[in-house]
Parts: structure tokens; sequence; C-alpha cells
């Protein structure tokens, strides 16, 4: 499977649109995952590998690889995997989100009880 670009057929979408594009590649199985185990610093492929619940290699590969195609990940010289300054921004854009799972997180809570 091709990395999602923008301007190309992708998932869900015969022209490519660039949301199109970024909701195929965020919605690849564990790309979310590995976006958010990298948003303090750079990791280690198998560190990452462990975060991620012991992932299969060949899929943590072909995450990182897409992700470094798409140029929100990149190979630290340190030999661990951070996200770049676009990753940064797509994580700051993606916050929205995480505060809105949060508070649905605790009125599912408060409805158990």
């Amino acid at each position: 499977m091709a990395t999602p670009r923008p301007g190309r057929r992708v998932r869900g979408s015969r022209t490519g649109r660039p949301i199109m594009a970024l909701l195929d590649l965020l919605g690849r199985r564990w790309a979310l995952r590995i976006l958010w185990e990298l948003r303090k610093g750079p990791v280690a492929f198998t560190d990452l590998q462990a975060r991620c619940d012991a992932m299969s290699p060949s899929v943590l590969n072909q995450r990182l690889t897409e992700l470094r195609q798409t140029g929100i990940v990149v190979l630290h010289d340190s030999g661990g995997y951070t996200v770049t300054a676009e990753g940064l921004s797509l994580l700051r854009s993606l916050a929205p989100l995480d505060d809105w799972a949060r508070r649905w997180g605790q009125r599912e809570q408060a409805q158990r009880r």
C-alpha cells in the first residue's frame, strides 16, 4: 500500500484531498500510537516497539517509513525516531481531540457509578 499523499487517490477520496490523505495515513493501524509515543522525544526502534504493545517489527517499520516519507517523523542523530516540526504541529492540532476524549472518558466513568 502506497503512502497517502495529497493529490493522489487515497482511501475515501479519488481526488486525494489533503484532509482525506491525512485521515488515510493516520487511520492506518498503529500510526497514531506511534506519534503519541514519539511526542516527548526520540525513541529507539526496539523501545518504540515495546511501547506499542510489541507490535510486529515489520508493521512498525512500515508505519515509520510512511511517517518519514510524509515528513512527520525523522530518524534522529541519536538513532531514535522523533517527530519533526511538522509532526509537532500535527500533534498540537490533535490536542483538542485528546481533550474531548478525556472528557468523554470522564462522562462514561461517571455514568457507570
